[in-house]
């Protein structure tokens, strides 16, 4: 077909931009030479511009063609027969990647301007723009992976540049450490992330979709798989999915991504990466079809998740949290809507939420600015009616939910109790039998190190 060639060039267009964004960044950075405000500007807008205007074009030759799918692989790395295994690198282009990969360049494009003015002049700007290459890589790379472990790859990318942009001021406490809860619930997610990898390479001996899920364009494909296999891997990337978007149990890192700066929690948390688990979800949602109760799990996850942070949204005191728990509440209603088999309404639906709360996230700062000079302009508060609930539910229940929409659902506390106090248990149990083996070996204190005082203050 003449048009071929053409789609692979532009597909490896889309790819290798932010790809050449990053080494370009992170090359100049690493020599101790960073690029000025203004080059860094330049070659963010060229990689964005490029890449859009190459998944646009690749989507005109879709259309032009009525091609609904488009596979491009690039080599065949590990190919064992006698195992049935093998792994390439493979990038699919149909109407689910090509939306997600041109909704990535818009906002990335918008917030990489943003940042220009944001952050002028600050001492973070290089590092900013860094790691928001390597976000925008791994965006991409995840939107168009057609397999289990080129996803993987770009899913790491982006948990990383998110887990160091939370801790992005480093000068302060509080960021690092939620830098670091961020980090904690991520691998949480990657762990299921990759017990699912094992077992589909199990299951088929490889990675790609195409094989869990048929070779059908999305999403009429049909999964290939038994129910008690689409059950179990199904189960592990709603576990995964639910990490990477904050779904319940895991909200609870979401607001405290908001320690950012405020063009990553815009592109971040409410718009795109926020997304990357019902785009997981989206990608397997063949598997739904096959098993009534995996279909239950996840509209039931979704509906948890949308009623508990419609409550605990309404009060937070700060604006960056209040859309969180609202960008929150409607990624809980795109899960419900994956998981009734609404496909296309979620992703029109999970495209014009990305769009709506960039908007938001990127107002907010002015929007305070405008509301305060509105209370001066009339010497009051602004007159608040009471809501239908306030109405009618008695003051004990109204108290009750109150309480417990703002202790954010007691999340973080059950997480404690219930996954990382187990864990420290059981380390401090180990160090402690390696440490009474290392001093019987040595006959004296083996870690002459344990008596110095650690210094816990962070160094500006």
């Amino acid at each position: 077909m003449p048009y071929e060639p053409v789609m692979r060039a532009l597909g490896i267009c889309v790819v290798v931009s932010p790809a050449v964004l990053l080494a370009v960044l992170g090359l100049t950075a690493l020599l101790g030479r960073p690029l000025r405000e203004r080059a860094i500007t330049r070659w963010t807008h060229a990689a964005g511009v490029t890449g859009l205007v190459a998944a646009i074009a690749m989507l005109a030759l879709m259309l032009a063609t009525d091609q609904r799918i488009v596979q491009i692989q690039i080599g065949d790395w590990v190919n064992i027969e006698a195992e049935h295994f093998h792994f390439h690198v493979k990038f699919i282009f149909d109407r689910l990647s090509v939306p997600f990969v041109i909704l990535t360049f818009l906002l990335c494009g918008t917030i990489g301007k943003f940042t220009s003015r944001y952050l002028h002049r600050d001492p973070g700007f290089s590092r900013f723009c860094v790691l928001f290459a390597f976000f925008m890589l791994g965006m991409i790379v995840s939107s168009l992976a057609g397999t289990i472990e080129v996803l993987f790859l770009g899913w790491e990318l982006v948990g990383l540049s998110s887990a160091l942009l939370v801790a992005f001021f480093q000068q302060r406490l509080n960021p690092v450490r939620n830098g670091l809860r961020v980090w904690s619930v991520y691998r949480i997610a990657d762990a299921a992330f990759l017990i699912a990898a094992v077992t589909l390479h199990h299951m088929t001996g490889a990675g790609d979709f195409t094989g869990l899920m048929g070779t059908e364009a999305w999403p009429e494909g049909h999964a290939t798989v038994t129910a008690n296999q689409a059950l179990f891997v199904g189960l592990l990337l709603l576990l995964a999915a639910a990490g990477k978007s904050a779904l319940v149990p895991f909200s609870g890192w979401l607001p405290r991504a908001m320690e950012g700066p405020t063009p990553s929690s815009a592109v971040f948390y409410g718009a795109l990466s926020v997304h990357l688990g019902v785009f997981l979800l989206m990608r397997v949602s063949p598997l739904f079809e096959l098993s009534p109760l995996l279909r239950s799990a996840v509209i039931g996850l979704g509906l948890v998740t949308a009623v508990y942070a419609a409550l605990t949204a309404r009060v937070q005191t700060d604006v960056k949290s209040a859309l969180a728990f609202a960008s929150l509440t409607q990624v809980g209603i795109i899960v419900v809507e994956v998981g009734a088999g609404l496909n296309y309404v979620a992703l029109i639906h999970m495209v014009g939420h990305a769009c709506l709360r960039t908007l938001q996230l990127l107002r907010a700062p002015t929007l305070l600015q405008d509301y305060d000079l509105l209370k001066n302009a009339i010497g009051t508060h602004l007159p608040q009616q009471q809501t239908f609930w306030e109405r009618t539910l008695p003051p004990e229940v109204r108290n009750w939910v109150y309480r417990l929409a703002s202790e954010r659902g007691y999340l973080d506390g059950l997480l404690n109790e219930l996954v990382i106090h187990p864990f420290q248990a059981v380390f401090r149990w180990c160090d402690r039998m390696e440490r009474r083996w290392t001093d019987l070996l040595s006959a004296s204190r083996s870690r002459v190190s344990d008596q110095l005082d650690r210094n816990t203050e962070i160094i500006d």
